[in-house]
């Protein structure tokens, strides 16, 4: 929740003089610096190194948390709007006016992943795979640490039977997010059978 680095200012005290005393006025001896040094930026990549050296899962969820709040921000106010619109009517189960949404969303802002991810993600309510399979390729060609895109490319993947590209996606948000439990479990299962299967 907490991902905003906040800047402290301090006011400076500014002392004038008058001209006729300044050739007498010498400055104080200069003092070691006290001005602290404001904190860098979190930028996405440092995120995204962080969640790579997690120590548990919980902590991995908080970063992976702050990751998916900056995916969700364009830059662009009218594309959020038009996407915080888009998610709304998937919460009343209106696919069609979310995709709608999501296809006005990309027109302004094509190279923004989260969009493409989310229209995946109703294309796939809508049982439509061809389209979400192209949608996530597009996610993760402009993210290519999109961990819910890869994610959901895996579990696509499993749906249609095609194990070894699945495995190759879960693997992938292994690399991205070590500590997701759930494709740990997935990878454990499925590894043996696939790795497997050219000896």
């Amino acid at each position: 929740m907490r991902f905003f680095a906040f800047l402290l200012t301090a006011s400076l005290s500014l002392s004038v003089v008058p001209v006729s005393a300044q050739e007498d006025v010498r400055p104080p001896p200069s003092k070691p610096s006290q001005s602290r040094q404001a904190p860098r930026p979190i930028t996405l990549d440092s995120l995204f190194e962080r969640l790579a050296k997690a120590g548990s899962e919980r902590e991995a969820d908080g970063i992976a948390s702050l990751i998916e709040r900056r995916l969700s921000r364009s830059g662009s106010d009218t594309a959020d709007l038009l996407f915080s619109r888009a998610a709304k009517a998937v919460e009343d189960k209106d696919y069609p006016l979310s995709v709608e949404l999501l296809d006005r969303v990309l027109a302004l802002e094509p190279q923004w992943a989260e969009a493409w991810y989310r229209r995946a993600t109703v294309f796939y309510l809508l049982d439509d795979p061809v389209e979400a399979l192209a949608d996530l390729h597009k996610a993760v060609t402009l993210e290519p640490r999109h961990f819910g895109a890869w994610t959901a490319l895996g579990h696509l993947f499993m749906s249609s039977d095609e194990k070894s590209q699945a495995l190759v996606a879960y693997r992938k948000v292994l690399q991205i997010n070590p500590q997701t439990s759930a494709v740990q479990t997935i990878v454990s299962h499925l590894a043996p059978e696939i790795d497997g299967q050219d000896l």
